[in-house]
């Protein structure tokens, strides 16, 4: 089954290649897709339904695309839906995590989840899958596997942080890989 990922983040689309290794996995480069794909709503869950319906209107293919958000309960779930443009339109991953580890400076609760919903779309019709991957914020960069604030972020039940983690391990807990698998599962029982 062929499946487009509305994504041309190359971590995100190996993530998918391995998990949902007996489909074909097409990325918004390997159909020439070069529009800018609208992510206007206040949430998580509400971006990444109009992403996938988006995609599935402009292309009739099968699709799926998902939206994740850092969410650190000491700062009211911020970055939140704007984690990937915490610190600006830039979209930088180390300014986003400066800006992090400053707005915790003088915060004792470090607890954060990593938050993502994936929408599917297959013939018309949505179905939604969720992650979630619980852990605490650090004050300094770690690791060099990963994207995101993978480097500031140490899952629950780990002494390392995401990005220090192999990628095998990650792919195994991830809130990305956690809400892929369940959508694995569904496409494999369907």
């Amino acid at each position: 089954m062929k499946l487009l990922f509305a994504t041309n983040n190359l971590g995100k689309l190996s993530e998918a290649k391995k998990i949902l290794p007996g489909f074909e996995i097409l990325s918004l480069k390997d159909i020439n897709c070069n529009c800018e794909i609208p992510e206007t709503h206040e949430t998580i869950t509400e971006n990444a339904i109009e992403k996938a319906e988006f995609l599935y209107k402009k292309f009739q293919i099968d699709c799926f695309s998902d939206d994740t958000g850092l969410e650190v309960e000491a700062l009211n779930g911020a970055p939140g839906v704007y984690s990937a443009r915490y610190a600006g339109p830039q979209r930088d991953n180390n300014d986003n995590m400066n800006l992090l580890i400053k707005n915790l400076e003088n915060k004792q609760n470090r607890n954060a989840r990593f938050h993502t919903e994936i929408v599917l779309i297959i013939k018309g019709i949505k179905y939604q899958f969720e992650g979630i991957l619980e852990g605490t914020i650090i004050s300094e960069k770690r690791g060099t596997n990963g994207f995101g604030y993978d480097p500031i972020f140490i899952p629950k039940g780990y002494n390392q942080t995401l990005a220090e983690l192999p990628t095998d391990e990650k792919n195994k807990i991830s809130h990305r890989a956690k809400a892929l698998q369940k959508m694995a599962d569904y496409l494999i029982l369907k």
